[in-house]
């Protein structure tokens, strides 16, 4: 771990921090720490910054609620800037917003952004709003029993394509199989943070039977 002394505060003994969610990789805020601050997050394992108007250290959530779980701090090359990847108990920004960047100021026509969680608030805005013409809503329409049937069909096609070792068709089948299983996840009500948890709950246990392993 890198030695907290070789970070470069500036003049004011000030550092910036960028908040991430561990979840949905969001940044969901940019602060400020001192060396006090940033000592304080590493003993609680909650941000902790320094208010530049307030002139004070704040903890994050301790008026609100909405404390922020450190996962992990990193430094740049410089060792000037840090990331600050968390587990947030509720909303970044003081608006309420889940994060403080809402505010789109440009966007290009050919490059679009890609993530799960998109895809999802798609798929459940898809089952809100029934789009005709749109195949999620026709699963959505059909109901569970169909839904079903496209997982397993998709899980079969998945198999077929690994066992003939033909990888493009393999992404193929797995692309389809996800999207079914997003399309499953929200007709059960199930979110991508839970099985996010579930994962990294495993991955604890995982993490401790190889340590065992290792002491024996």
């Amino acid at each position: 771990m890198l030695d907290i002394e070789k970070l470069k505060f500036d003049e004011k003994g000030l550092i910036p921090a960028i908040v991430v969610d561990s979840v949905t990789k969001k940044v969901l805020t940019l602060a400020y720490m001192n060396r006090e601050s940033l000592k304080i997050s590493m003993e609680k394992g909650l941000t902790c910054f320094f208010s530049r108007s307030r002139q004070e250290l704040w903890l994050k959530g301790e008026t609100s609620g909405n404390y922020q779980h450190i996962v992990s701090i990193t430094a740049d090359c410089d060792y000037d800037a840090l990331t600050v990847v968390v587990e947030p108990d509720g909303p970044a920004c003081h608006t309420g917003s889940f994060s403080c960047f809402e505010n789109p100021v440009w966007e290009s026509d050919e490059l679009h952004e890609f993530s799960l969680e998109g895809l999802m608030k798609l798929i459940e805005g898809r089952k809100i709003n029934r789009q005709e013409g749109s195949y999620t809503t026709y699963l959505f329409d059909k109901g569970l029993d169909k839904i079903l049937k496209k997982v397993g069909e998709e899980c079969t096609e998945v198999i077929i394509a690994a066992k003939a070792e033909d990888k493009k068709e393999t992404i193929y089948e797995i692309a389809d199989l996800a999207y079914h299983t997003l399309v499953l996840m929200t007709e059960a009500g199930i979110s991508l943070e839970e099985i996010h948890r579930e994962l990294a709950s495993r991955h604890v246990i995982d993490h401790k039977v190889k340590q065992e392993k290792m002491t024996k």
